[in-house]
């Protein structure tokens, strides 16, 4: 058995925490992962997955093609190592995915969830109902932001005070693969986050740290405090079903789609590299356009 470095279980570990925040994964799934993952390591050989090669993966191409897996096994353990080489390759581990060659298996995607807009609009006023404190205009800068820009978790957390332009009205962030864009932000968004930069943040902050949004500590906040913050209030409203790590950013782009904006322009927005990624949110408009339609037909 191949005695795996603390780097490589580090990197696994990494990957399932983001599999956590940033796509909800559930328990079932994470367990699966990381056996999968495990299993990956051990039969290559390699006691540090930074150093993976193309040929690694041919090999074990053929070692799960030699087990009697059902179609379904074979394909998750694929797709598992596809999504974690992925991940190390957008993080900036190793220099080039080398499962690039292998196909996705076929699967049914869920479509992500979706609030109406006078949910959007409770998540987004409760923290400050609840509470003038320095947390809450944080959480309100932080909800304000999410909605307003359409942003991952991790380029939330990740933004830091000399990002947000009050002068063009946006933010600056790094998206998969460390690519920068600049997204517009509207101005009830830009006061909130004022408000708390003014009031707020530096109740948190005790050494110099250019985080945007600090914890009790007055360190950055994690994806994982971040989505803390957002159950929470989706508790306190009844939306926690209801509520992903990303149900603002989905709702964002969706929105946006049902209001008359190109989909090209939301690509753009999101940071997708290839538009059959931002596609998905056409199939969530539907209903939007079916409820305009039986509101606006004369049914002469």
């Amino acid at each position: 058995m191949v005695n795996l470095s603390n780097s490589t279980s580090s990197l696994i570990e990494d990957f399932l925490e983001y599999l956590v925040v940033e796509r909800a994964c559930s328990q079932n799934t994470l367990i699966s992962y990381k056996n999968d993952l495990f299993q990956f390591s051990e039969q290559s050989g390699l006691s540090n997955l930074k150093n993976v090669k193309p040929q690694h993966i041919y090999q074990y191409l053929e070692h799960l093609n030699s087990k009697a897996y059902l179609p379904a096994t074979r394909g998750r353990k694929i797709a598992s190592l596809k999504s974690f080489m992925a991940y190390l390759h957008s993080e900036g581990f190793i220099e080039n995915d080398p499962t690039d060659m292998i196909s996705n298996p076929r699967r049914y995607r869920n479509l992500p969830e979706v609030l109406k807009l006078t949910d959007v609009q409770k998540l987004l006023d409760i923290p400050l109902q609840c509470s003038s404190t320095s947390e809450a205009m944080r959480d309100a800068a932080m909800l304000q932001i999410a909605y307003a820009s359409g942003l991952r978790v991790s380029e939330i957390v990740n933004l830091d005070i000399e990002d947000v332009d009050f002068e063009t009205e946006s933010v600056r962030c790094l998206g998969k693969g460390s690519k920068e864009r600049i997204v517009p932000v509207h101005q009830k968004a830009l006061s909130m986050i004022d408000l708390y930069l003014s009031k707020g943040r530096n109740r948190f902050s005790h050494n110099k740290s250019g985080a945007l949004f600090l914890n009790k500590r007055g360190t950055r906040l994690t994806r994982q405090g971040f989505w803390g913050v957002v159950k929470g209030y989706a508790k306190l409203i009844g939306l926690e079903d209801f509520i992903t790590p990303h149900t603002l950013r989905h709702s964002f782009a969706t929105h946006l789609l049902e209001g008359g904006a190109p989909l090209r322009h939301v690509q753009e927005l999101l940071g997708h590299a290839s538009i059959s990624t931002t596609q998905i949110y056409t199939h969530l408009t539907v209903e939007f356009v079916r409820e305009q339609y039986d509101k606006a037909h004369p049914r002469a």
